[in-house]
């Protein structure tokens, strides 16, 4: 799994794949072979509301491995009032060519497509207002 310098506050290693909580976002790993259902995504919605419940945050993906994302849950997540920027982060093609079909359902909501974690890190605090994220 990526970290990155900044303080972790909690490490989950879940079912699904492996996550990082941060002051302000979360990154997660996901197994390979894995099929991002809803059911599956309430994992991570919860760990959400466990340590985001009344703050802004944002998502962090890092697809290192292959795995399918059941478009539907976009539709639910970005319903998540205080989720302000989803971050996928990959140098696969096929991610690449299917981030447009996966962004139309996530629309009206940051999200972007990076190569790298550490751009993905400072483009989400460009998004959540820079006097909410501390610095370590």
């Amino acid at each position: 799994m990526v970290l990155n310098k900044e303080h972790i506050i909690k490490k989950y290693d879940l079912d699904i794949g492996k996550v990082a909580v941060y002051n302000h976002y979360m990154i997660a790993e996901l197994n390979e072979g894995i099929e991002l259902t809803l059911e599956k995504t309430s994992e991570l919605i919860g760990i959400s509301e466990l340590h985001f419940r009344n703050r802004d945050f944002a998502y962090i993906t890092v697809r290192k491995n292959s795995y399918s994302v059941d478009p539907i849950i976009y539709r639910y997540i970005r319903k998540i009032e205080n989720l302000k920027a989803l971050a996928i982060v990959s140098l696969n093609t096929f991610d690449q060519h299917s981030f447009n079909f996966e962004k139309y359902f996530f629309s009206k909501k940051n999200m972007r497509l990076f190569q790298k974690t550490e751009d993905a890190i400072n483009w989400i605090k460009t998004i959540i207002k820079d006097n909410q994220i501390e610095e370590n």
